[in-house]
């Protein structure tokens, strides 16, 4: 192993190791309520017959599942990625390094399917057989064109948001917010498309055990190719060359491992700041 990647291990490791818990822990969420909402068997399947409502349901918790691992103190020092497509397209900006850009997309796909193993040996059959069936995120009956347009569309409008809510002091507080309102409501409505990923890792998290793999190059590639448009229309749509920071819930004292931190530069409080009591002006209009 290179020098580089040596001394990025020995640094870093906390945020690596917290990037596949992150994951874990969504895919053990995303397991235990598609099981619960889907499996025949379940009384709340028995009580909601219409689709949509499950689907609507199963939003809510993933969207309330991402906003509980991005706010939470985990999610604050590792900048709460649990995405390799996010992760590259940060590094596109220049805010991650390679060696943690490189360990940060191996965490991401263990921790997945780790998480994803876990809630299957918890549920057994309930959640392996269909229609769960590993949570799985397959092209929908609309076909492959389809659901790589659905997943295209919906990880650059994630990564727009996201973009834009985490560089303006009025509004970064709330991109964990914005980031699973948005989950909830693209479940709710875009899942019969592609099943709704976004996520590399999470896709093969659920293919691996299962042996589902149709259409697979799609949650490789349309979620990939979204969120590095969404970092061009960024810096189109705001004339900005560049972004503040990687993380997506910079309001913390935790320490911050990306390249350049904005926050780190000017010295800024962010608590305070956000809250209007900055100890220091310097550098703050250039986050407005």
């Amino acid at each position: 192993m290179a020098s580089g990647a040596i001394e990025a291990v020995r640094g870093h490791w906390p945020e690596y190791l917290i990037e596949a818990a992150g994951l874990a822990l969504f895919m053990i969420s995303a397991g235990a309520f598609g099981t619960l909402l889907e499996y025949p068997q379940s009384p709340v399947r028995g009580m909601l017959p219409d689709p949509l409502v499950r689907r609507a349901l199963m939003g809510i918790a993933m969207g309330a599942t991402a906003i509980g691992l991005i706010y939470s103190p985990w999610g604050r020092q590792s900048g709460a990625h649990f995405n390799p497509a996010v992760t590259l397209a940060f590094s596109r900006l220049g805010k991650v390094a390679p060696w943690d850009g490189v360990f940060y997309v191996i965490a991401q796909f263990v921790g997945g399917l780790a998480g994803l193993l876990a809630i299957s040996a918890v549920l057994g059959n309930a959640f392996r057989r269909p229609p769960v069936e590993f949570v799985v995120t397959v092209p929908g009956s609309a076909g492959p064109l389809i659901a790589f347009l659905a997943e295209f569309a919906i990880s650059c409008g994630l990564m727009l948001a996201v973009l834009y809510t985490s560089n303006r002091i009025r509004l970064m507080r709330y991109t964990g917010l914005f980031a699973g309102a948005l989950l909830a409501g693209y479940i709710t409505v875009e899942a019969p498309f592609s099943g709704t990923s976004m996520n590399p890792a999470r896709t093969v998290a659920s293919a691996a055990p299962s042996g589902v793999w149709d259409g697979v190059w799609i949650y490789f590639l349309a979620p990939l190719l979204g969120m590095l448009i969404a970092v061009d229309a960024y810096r189109l749509l705001t004339g900005r060359t560049g972004v503040i920071c990687a993380k997506l819930n910079h309001i913390t004292h935790r320490r911050c491992i990306f390249r350049n931190c904005g926050f780190k530069e000017h010295a800024i409080d962010v608590p305070r700041l956000v809250e209007g009591r900055s100890r220091s002006n310097t550098g703050a209009q250039a986050f407005d």
